[in-house]
C-alpha cells in the first residue's frame, strides 16, 4: 500500500523523493529517460498527472510509464479526465488553500463511482497552492489564488484544518515552473501542526540546495517535475540528496 509507504517513511525518518511526470509537457524519449534514471536507485514513486490531458493521453503514457519502471505510480489528477486503473494510487486531492467549490467537493462526486470501480488505493490529501512567485497553470486552470509567500501562519491554519476533517497527507505547492519553491519558514510553520501526517512538499526545486532545505524543513517527501523535463540527468544528484537526508526533529 502506498499511504502505509508514506507513513512508514514519516515514523522511520526516512525522506522520499517522487518525478512528476506532466504528459503535456514531456515526450516518450523523456520519459523512458527519467524511468532509467530512476530506476537505478533513490527515487520512490512516480506521480501522473497535468493541466490538459485526456483519457486517450491518460492510457497511452500510463502505459509508456508502466512498460520502463515497477516503481508505484501514483495519479496527481489535473481533472477526472485523468483516472486510471493501470496506475497503483491516487491522491484524491482537495483544494483546501482554495475557495472553489468544484475542487473542494464538487470533482470528487464525480469521480467517486468511477475510481471505485478502478479499486485504486486512495489517498485523501489535503492540498495548497503556495504563491512560487508567478502565475502558473494550478492557479488559472484552479480559479484561486494562491496562499502568499510570506503568510506561514496562514499556511499553518489551512494545513490544521485539513487535518481535522480528516485528510491522511498534505501537500504543498508552488506549481509548475515556479520561481521559487515553498519557503522553510511556511513547511515549517505546517510541519508543527499535523502531527505524523506525511507532508509533500513540490514545486520550484530545481537544485540540491533547495532539496536539502524543504526536506531539512520538515519535508517528508519532496516532488521535482518541471527541472527534470529541462535537465532530466539532475535527478541522481537529487536522489542523493534525500538518500541523505535523516528525520529533522
Amino acid at each position: 500500500m502506498i499511504y502505509s509507504s508514506l507513513l512508514n517513511a514519516r515514523q522511520q525518518g526516512e525522506k522520499q523523493l517522487a518525478v512528476l511526470i506532466d504528459p503535456d509537457k514531456t515526450n516518450r524519449k523523456a520519459i523512458i529517460r527519467l524511468c532509467e534514471l530512476a530506476n537505478e536507485g533513490g527515487v520512490s514513486y512516480f506521480l501522473w498527472g497535468g493541466s490538459l490531458v485526456n483519457e486517450t493521453q491518460a492510457e497511452y503514457y500510463l502505459s509508456l510509464l508502466r512498460a520502463h519502471t515497477q516503481l508505484p505510480i501514483i495519479l496527481f489528477p489535473g481533472s477526472i479526465y485523468q483516472l486510471s486503473a493501470q496506475a497503483d494510487a491516487l491522491l484524491f486531492l482537495s483544494m483546501i488553500s482554495g475557495r472553489n467549490p468544484e475542487l473542494l467537493i464538487g470533482q470528487h462526486v464525480l469521480a467517486a463511482p468511477r475510481i471505485k470501480r478502478m479499486q485504486l488505493e486512495v489517498i485523501p490529501t489535503g492540498y495548497m497552492y503556495i504563491d512560487g512567485g508567478n502565475a502558473t497553470s494550478v492557479g488559472y486552470m484552479s480559479n484561486t489564488q494562491p496562499i502568499p509567500a510570506d503568510k506561514p501562519e496562514i499556511a499553518r491554519a489551512t494545513a490544521l484544518a485539513g487535518k481535522y476533517l480528516g485528510h491522511r497527507a498534505i501537500y504543498l505547492d508552488a506549481g509548475s515552473g515556479a520561481l521559487r519553491p515553498v519557503s522553510q519558514a511556511m513547511i515549517k510553520a505546517v510541519r508543527t501542526e499535523i502531527d505524523d501526517l506525511p507532508l509533500i512538499v513540490g514545486g520550484g526545486i530545481r537544485s540540491q540546495e533547495q532539496a536539502a532545505a524543504a526536506l531539512e524543513a520538515g519535508a517528508d517527501c519532496i516532488v521535482v517535475g518541471n527541472s527534470l523535463e529541462e535537465q532530466p540527468e539532475l535527478l541522481p544528484s537529487l536522489a542523493a540528496v534525500v538518500k541523505g537526508m535523516a528525520l529533522q526533529p
